[in-house]
C-alpha cells in the first residue's frame, strides 16, 4: 500500500489527516506544500489538486481532496480502529461535531481568507489577528456547549478517539496559532490534554513537523 500525503505544517486540515492515519497505523509519505508562500498555485501542485488546498491525499494513483473525503475513505481502506461510528445516530452526532470545525470555524481562518481581508478590505494585521480570534472563540464556545450536554468519556463518544476529537483538537491547536487560552473552555481543555496524550495527535501536531522545525532554526 502507497500513501502519499501533499500537506503542510502549519495547516489544520493536513493535521487532521496526519492523525487519522497515525491512529490507523498506516505509513504514508508526507511532501510539503508551502501554503503561506503560495506554492499551492504552482503549476505542478495544480496538476495535483485543482482546489490548489492541502491536504491533497494519494493512495495507489488514486488522488482524493478535502480531510473528511479523506478520513471515510481511510475507514473504508482499513475499517480498525473505528474513528466513525456504524450506528446511524453516533455517526450522523460524530459528523456534527466534525463539521463544527471543518464547516464553520476553520474555513474563516484560513491564509487565502487572511489574505483576502488584507487585499479587498484593507485589514491590518491587527484586524486580521482580531478575526482569527473571534472565529476561533465561536468554535470553541460551540464544542464547550456540546460537550456540557454530553461529556466526554473521555473522547467525544467513548473510551476511544476518533473523528470528532481530532477535529475538535486541531480546533485548539488553531487556538494556540492565534494565542488564545482554553480557561473559559474547560470541557475542550480536558479532552484536548487527552487526545494529546496519545502519540498519534502528539506527533502529528503542526509544532512537531519537520517544517516548523526548519523554519525555526532559520530564523
Amino acid at each position: 500500500m502507497s500513501i502519499t500525503v501533499y500537506g503542510f505544517w502549519r495547516s489544520i486540515a493536513s493535521f487532521r489527516v496526519r492523525v487519522a492515519l497515525k491512529l490507523k497505523g498506516l505509513p504514508f509519505e508526507e511532501i510539503p506544500v508551502d501554503i503561506l508562500s503560495g506554492e499551492q498555485f504552482q503549476p505542478d501542485y495544480a496538476a495535483v489538486s485543482a482546489e490548489r488546498v492541502v491536504p491533497t491525499f494519494i493512495h495507489d494513483g488514486h488522488s482524493i481532496f478535502q480531510s473528511l473525503a479523506i478520513i471515510e475513505y481511510l475507514e473504508a481502506l482499513q475499517p480498525e480502529p473505528r474513528l466513525i461510528p456504524l450506528d446511524v445516530k453516533e455517526k450522523a452526532y460524530a459528523k456534527s461535531l466534525a463539521l463544527v470545525t471543518v464547516a464553520d470555524a476553520h474555513p474563516l481562518v484560513t491564509p487565502r481568507v487572511r489574505n483576502h481581508l488584507a487585499k479587498t478590505f484593507g485589514a491590518d494585521a491587527e484586524a486580521i489577528e482580531a478575526w482569527g480570534r473571534h472565529w476561533t472563540t465561536e468554535g470553541l464556545a460551540t464544542y464547550e456547549r456540546l460537550l456540557a450536554q454530553r461529556p466526554a468519556a473521555p473522547f467525544a463518544l467513548g473510551a476511544e478517539p476518533g473523528l470528532a476529537d481530532i477535529c475538535i483538537a486541531g480546533q485548539v491547536v488553531t487556538a494556540q496559532y492565534v494565542k488564545l487560552g482554553l480557561d473559559d473552555f474547560p470541557a475542550v481543555a480536558k479532552l484536548a490534554e487527552h487526545c494529546f496524550k496519545l502519540p498519534a495527535f502528539a506527533t502529528s501536531h503542526p509544532y512537531e513537523q519537520p517544517g516548523y522545525k526548519a523554519a525555526r532554526a532559520a530564523h
